[in-house]
């Protein structure tokens, strides 16, 4: 599977992004997908993740009620949605391919690019 994130970007504290992860090659609806973000001189941390079959969802605690995590198995891409966006949310944002849903990076088999996302105060 390869995937390619897209949809960072400069934002205001408060403001919406909408990120993409697009895939190709292998069957993508068999596969269940993360997002994690690193920010500099931090490690990787756990965003978000959803399901093969979108039924089930994981949030880190700290984007609970403001981010949302969806997929479009016909169009092969899954989406982060983020609202009230917080200068603690900067970081390069990795979309990640796995067998099963899970908070760990090593989950994952499978990583997109990254893509930027950078929210001023």
């Amino acid at each position: 599977v390869q995937l390619q994130a897209s949809g960072g970007g400069l934002v205001q504290a408060g403001g919406s992004l909408r990120l993409s992860c697009a895939a190709s090659g292998r069957t993508f609806s068999n596969y269940a997908v993360g997002w994690f973000r690193q920010a500099l001189g931090k490690e990787r941390e756990f965003v978000a993740a959803i399901s093969w079959g979108s039924s089930s969802t994981t949030y880190a605690d700290s984007v609970k009620g403001r981010f949302t995590i969806s997929r479009d198995n016909a169009k092969n891409t899954v989406y982060l949605q983020m609202n009230s966006l917080k200068p603690e949310d900067t970081a390069v944002y990795y979309c990640a391919a796995g067998p099963y849903r899970g908070t760990y990076y090593r989950t994952y088999d499978y990583w997109g690019q990254g893509t930027q996302v950078t929210v001023s105060s």
